[in-house]
């Protein structure tokens, strides 16, 4: 019954007041790790780079961002652009993200009706640029900044073809010139961006590190794209998530662990303060079960045999029991609180015990 009224609320009636001039992330973990809020992840006016292994979640956490946009009133008159350039974004919109982004949802540019989205870097700054120049701020996500080539790499492989199909030997390099566009572009972009209240998310894909070095992965696009974030998020996939069923394992989603490796906000960084979340085949970010793991995980709640003793929430119950008993009685808010208490409990008792030098 108590699920049956929410679904029945009407959209206005579901939103919370709006975060200070900020969107959630849609993930408590993930905003706690980024501006020590669990209410807050993305702060208007800013930039944010999100690189990640292929299958860790970007696109979802990202339209996931458009979802809590349209959830939060301050974000009305904003516009939603969603610039597909990998095209890989087909999963039912309406369905994950809800209605309201379903509508509010808009392409960099259309020609005779039809969704246009960037292909190069520079026709993703001439879009951004366009967007920023019109009378309403933006919500706008580029995805990736790997997918685009750049007019300087289509010449330099226009002219090796020929070259090639000539039977000539052809010289230079099929270096794409990204990197120095961004340098070049980015700040120019940015100061609109500040003007605006507008926010862009950028994402990257990892590369392996086939270098020297201690790091494993890379990523491409140049230092600008680093330089200029707000913060810089790593993903990665930490495992599946199975279910049983008939006797067999079933793979429903993916563990996802997210680092903060740069934060303009509280400069706190490091894989200590990284974010685990679940992300379901299903529904997407599971919010409720990412928080329920961390509180068993940090033994604020203690599980014996199975059995979480969720103090809470006065319960003692399985995992499935407990999540179904906070969403139907809507005790997320409640849950939120507990995790946020518990992260800053563990944050304060991991500071060395010393004096503010300048307090």
């Amino acid at each position: 019954m108590i699920a049956l009224r929410r679904l029945l609320m009407s959209d206005k009636e579901q939103r919370p007041v709006g975060s200070e001039g900020a969107i959630s992330t849609g993930s408590t973990l993930l905003n706690l790790a980024c501006t020590d809020r669990p209410d807050v992840g993305f702060r208007k006016s800013g930039y944010y780079f999100l690189v990640g292994d292929s299958m860790s979640g970007k696109t979802f956490l990202t339209l996931t961002c458009f979802a809590e946009a349209c959830r939060n009133p301050e974000f009305d008159n904003y516009r939603l652009i969603y610039d597909d350039v990998e095209g890989g974004a087909l999963m039912d919109v309406k369905r994950y993200f809800g209605s309201a982004v379903a509508k509010r949802l808009e392409p960099p540019s259309k020609v005779k009706g039809q969704a246009v989205h960037s292909d190069t870097v520079e026709s993703f700054y001439y879009n951004i640029w366009n967007a920023l120049e019109g009378d309403r701020p933006v919500l706008y996500v580029l995805d990736s900044q790997d997918a685009l080539t750049s007019d300087a790499s289509e010449s330099k492989f226009g002219a090796k073809k020929k070259a090639s199909e000539e039977g000539k030997e052809s010289t230079g390099s099929y270096g794409d010139g990204k990197a120095k566009y961004h340098s070049e572009h980015l700040r120019l972009v940015l100061s609109k961006i500040r003007k605006t209240g507008s926010i862009l998310i950028i994402i990257g894909q990892t590369r392996d590190n086939l270098g020297f070095g201690f790091n494993p992965k890379t990523r491409s696009g140049g230092r600008a794209l680093r330089f200029y974030a707000n913060f810089e998020l790593w993903s990665s996939v930490l495992g599946p998530i199975e279910r049983l069923v008939r006797k067999r394992k079933r793979h429903v989603g993916n563990k996802i662990l997210i680092e903060v490796k740069k934060n303009r906000a509280t400069g706190k960084v490091g894989k200590d303060r990284g974010a685990i979340i679940n992300i379901l085949n299903s529904v997407g970010i599971d919010d409720v079960g990412s928080c329920v793991d961390y509180l068993v995980r940090e033994k604020h709640w203690k599980k014996v045999n199975g059995v979480i003793n969720a103090k809470d929430i006065n319960l003692a119950a399985k995992r499935s029991a407990i999540i179904a008993h906070i969403e139907q009685r809507r005790l997320e808010k409640t849950l939120s609180q507990t995790v946020a208490k518990v992260w800053k409990e563990i944050e304060e008792e991991s500071n060395p015990p010393r004096k503010a030098r300048y307090a």
